[in-house]
């Protein structure tokens, strides 16, 4: 099955682009696009336990299989926002 994964943050700047389409068997969860993306780029794995994921805009657990033309969004921790500190 084909998917595409689309890159944020970390990942983003690990790959130089902000999408790809990836290819994996059946019945394959979605941490499968963590491991991959790892194994591509052993930098990320800094980011293994701190990354969600999303299929098809919806978050789900890393054990969600994935389906053919799924959407996959790996979500690391992002800095910014507002401060809770009011100096």
């Amino acid at each position: 099955m084909i998917v595409t994964v689309k890159f944020f943050a970390a990942y983003q700047e690990a790959y130089g682009c902000s999408e790809m389409r990836w290819e994996f068997p059946d019945n394959t969860p979605v941490s499968a696009v963590l491991e991959r993306a790892i194994a591509q780029h052993p930098y990320l794995e800094q980011w293994r336990e701190l990354t969600r994921f999303g299929i098809n805009f919806e978050f789900v657990s890393r054990n969600t299989l994935l389906k053919n033309e799924d959407e996959v969004v790996l979500i690391p921790p992002v800095s910014g926002g507002l401060s809770m500190n009011n100096e």
